[in-house]
Formats: structure tokens, sequence, C-alpha cells
């Protein structure tokens, strides 16, 4: 029987979030007077926080005031790289190290399920060895140009467990002849670990936390 080991990426795998850190270098690098814009992200978030936007649409609008509505593919790759190798140096949890050699060691397909952008996710999980990436897609025009509008769904909460689905049933993988592992810190992935054979609370939230115990999931450090 095939095994799956689905990790969650921000503050699971990585200490903290990637995404603002990932827009943030993207600016300084492509385009730096973009930076002038930052002050206006917090009214983003204050959206957000009142309700008055949703995440996917937050997401849109940090992206085209910081790296702008349409980006080529080609020139955001040096970028992209640069902050694939950043993230591996400085913000990788021990821990996650460890358990991804060990899942790899055991046989099992690594699968990195995330909410991040795939443009940039992709470059991380290749240097963290996962064969597969579940992520946020972009809508890309042509010339590979991609633009600040999500492609389906956000990856994020019951979404992301849909989009596992997806995948899995692009691959000709049938759940009932597969084991899947799910680690996760926060409790919006608890559709996901409760679908799972094997759920992990990794670093978790404090909701994450209080589920684990009433579900009896396995909850660990990777901070050391």
């Amino acid at each position: 029987m095939m095994e799956l080991a689905i990790y969650d990426m921000d503050r699971t795998v990585t200490r903290t979030g990637t995404y603002t850190p990932f827009l943030l270098h993207a600016a300084k690098a492509l385009n730096p007077l973009r930076l002038a814009l930052v002050p206006l992200v917090p009214l983003t978030m204050g959206a957000y926080a009142l309700r008055l936007i949703d995440r996917r649409r937050l997401k849109e609008w940090n992206q085209r005031l910081l790296i702008g509505g349409a980006v080529p593919r080609l020139r955001l790759a040096p970028t992209v790289d640069a902050f694939a190798d950043l993230v591996i140096r400085t913000n990788i949890h021990p821990g996650a190290v460890r358990q991804i050699d060990e899942d790899r060691a055991a046989g099992r397909r690594l699968v990195l399920a995330t909410a991040s952008y795939r443009f940039y996710v992709e470059a991380i999980a290749a240097k963290l060895g996962f064969d597969d990436v579940i992520a946020t897609g972009s809508i890309t025009g042509l010339d590979d140009i991609i633009h600040a509008k999500i492609d389906g769904e956000n990856n994020y909460g019951p979404a992301k467990l849909r989009l596992i689905k997806a995948w899995m049933e692009k691959q000709g993988l049938a759940r009932d002849k597969v084991k899947v592992r799910f680690y996760s810190d926060h409790v919006s992935d608890w559709p996901a670990m409760e679908w799972a054979d094997t759920a992990v609370a990794v670093n978790p939230s404090r909701g994450l936390r209080h589920m684990a115990a009433k579900r009896g999931w396995e909850v660990v450090d990777w901070g050391f």
C-alpha cells in the first residue's frame, strides 16, 4: 500500500509565514519603488479583519501592490530561487527536516500542501526534496505571465482537503489504497487532519492543540 506524507508549509515546515516575506523580497528585487506601497498592506489586512474582503481577495490585492498585476515567470524566476534559498537557510524547523528525511527513508511519497502560491512554493519544495506540491495557483497568461489572480480555490481550510482529493484523483490514487499522514500547525487544517489516517499537530496553535487533545492526535515540537 502506498503511503503519503502530506505537510502544511507555513509555520509547520517553516518557522514563520512565507507569503508576505516573499512579496517584500520580490518588491525589493524587482522594483524597490513598490516598497513605498507597504503602508497600504495593513489597510488590506484591516479590510480582511472587518470581513470586507475574503482571504483570496486579500492575497490578490497584496500581490498587486507589491509585485504588480502581471509579472513574467522568467523575470520572477531568479527572485523565487533566491527566496527559496533564504527560506532553506533561515526559516526551516530542524524537526521538519528530520521528519522529512524519516518519511523519505520509510518510502512515503512527500507532498507539500499549502495555501501559499505555487509559483514560489515549488522552488522551496524542490530544495527540501518533496515529490509533489499542492498549492494555490495563479492565473497565467500568454508568454507565461503570472497574474495577481488566483486560479481555482485558495488552498486553505476545507478547500485544502478538496484540492488534495482532486490531486489524488488525477494521480490515480484511490483513498482506500493509500495510507495518509498529515502534518499541520493550524486548526484550519482540521478537515484534512480528520480525513488522514495519522494526524500530527506540529507546534500547534491553541485551537489545534485543544482539538488534538480531544482527538488523540500526536503533538510534536519541531523547533529544535
